[in-house]
């Protein structure tokens, strides 16, 4: 720090010269004299460095003791500017650069959004832009709070947001509503029903009448667990036989067995390219993009397009409202080959057992599959055969009219 600032005010490197040097170094350390780097050349001759400014008070002491004081030289900030002061233009322009710099660093060159994590970034700059927020605006100009509020009203999930200004960096941060619990409807009369054909090998029957039991086979749409609950009278009692309609609720497991097919065309269209490229080059600056080479008129039938965008960065790694845009057109043609039935078969097996899996849900279980694949016409065809274990109630509304109080059936 010490260096910097000798630096900022300009030193001077001096000879003295003088019977007695000694004295002069005694008198400016009494008045305070900062010096250094002092090398003696002689008896009579000393060399040392001081501040610029300590030159005029340090000649006067010299007279004093009858030295005299040679500069040999002096560097820092204030003889770096005087080697301009002759240079009026680059006066002039050192000044214009310095205001533009002190008036564009007030305009927003980056917005920054963290706090969120469902809410996509996208969709919240989206929405600042339209309340005037984008990079380009005059950051002092902006009414931070009141845009907050209004941002709030035009976003779903979030629950408070917050707008900081930074020089060129508007930093927005964002807390995400927690989401309200999902209630259970314990209204309504509702049967738990199969959704697919099995052998039931557990039932959970948390609310309603268990229908079936462990061993027995079901078919889809069969009822598992009614919704209408009975209450028989104790035993040797004159009491009717009671019912009462609740939302019937509980799991079903099951084994179950799942065919399932997909095919894809025996042949298949691909690209092949013609070698012909061709590039266009834009700048994107504050929104606003503009071509600097190339057309983007294209007459070829088919074709690519690649998009390739550089963005401006600072060397802290904040994205700059400036980038450069490339893209690149690449002609193809369209022809048509027999697909490898080997690689089609393994990619339509990956498929049906994606769809197999969520047919049974995240707590069921493949126990066995077996694939079949022939070609059917201009098809290929796969077939999954499986056998899984898996839950297989579904709620429905119940169909079954409420019996007469007191009758002994259902």
């Amino acid at each position: 720090m010490k260096r910097l600032m000798n630096y900022l005010l300009g030193m001077v490197c001096l000879t003295v010269t003088g019977p007695f040097p000694e004295r002069l170094i005694n008198l400016c350390a009494q008045h305070r004299l900062d010096f250094w780097a002092v090398e003696w050349l002689d008896e009579h001759s000393v060399r040392l460095t001081t501040r610029r400014g300590a030159l005029k008070e340090l000649k006067e002491l010299a007279e004093k003791v009858s030295c005299t004081v040679e500069v040999e030289k002096s560097h820092g900030l204030p003889d770096f500017l005087a080697r301009f002061r002759t240079r009026y233009a680059f006066l002039v322009g050192l000044a214009l650069t310095l205001c533009a710099v002190a008036f564009f660093s007030r305009f927003i060159l980056v917005i920054e959004v963290s706090g969120n994590e469902q809410v996509p970034t996208a969709v919240i700059l989206s929405q600042l832009r339209q309340l005037g927020v984008r990079p380009g605006v005059y950051g002092p100009a902006l009414d931070r709070q009141q845009i907050a509020q209004e941002a709030l009203l035009g976003l779903d999930g979030l629950s408070w947001m917050g707008i900081n200004l930074h020089g060129t960096r508007l930093e927005v941060l964002v807390r995400e509503a927690v989401p309200e619990p999902e209630r259970v409807d314990e209204t309504g009369y509702y049967d738990i029903v199969a959704e697919a054909d099995g052998i039931v090998t557990h039932v959970e029957a948390e609310q309603g009448d268990a229908v079936v039991k462990e061993g027995d086979t079901v078919a889809a749409g069969e009822t598992l667990i009614a919704g209408l609950v009975t209450l028989e009278p104790p035993q040797y009692s004159d009491l009717p036989t009671r019912y009462y309609e609740t939302h019937a609720r509980g799991r079903v497991w099951a084994r179950t067995w799942r065919n399932l097919t997909a095919a894809i065309p025996l042949t298949a269209q691909v690209k092949t390219y013609t070698g012909e490229e061709k590039s266009v080059w834009s700048v994107n600056l504050l929104g606003n993009q503009v071509e600097i080479f190339g057309n983007s008129s294209i007459s070829w039938p088919f074709y690519d397009k690649i998009i390739t965008v550089r963005q401006g960065r600072l060397p802290t790694g904040e994205a700059l409202p400036i980038s450069l845009r490339q893209e690149m057109f690449r002609e193809y043609e369209v022809k048509s080959i027999s697909i490898d039935l080997q690689a089609a078969q393994s990619l339509l097996e990956d498929q049906l057992l994606r769809q197999l899996e969520g047919l049974i849900g995240e707590d069921g279980e493949v126990r066995a599959t077996s694939t079949r694949a022939w070609v059917d016409g201009t098809l290929f065809k796969v077939t999954l055969e499986s056998e899984c274990l898996e839950e297989i109630g579904r709620e429905v509304p119940s169909q079954t009219p409420m019996p007469q109080q007191g009758d002994s059936g259902t």
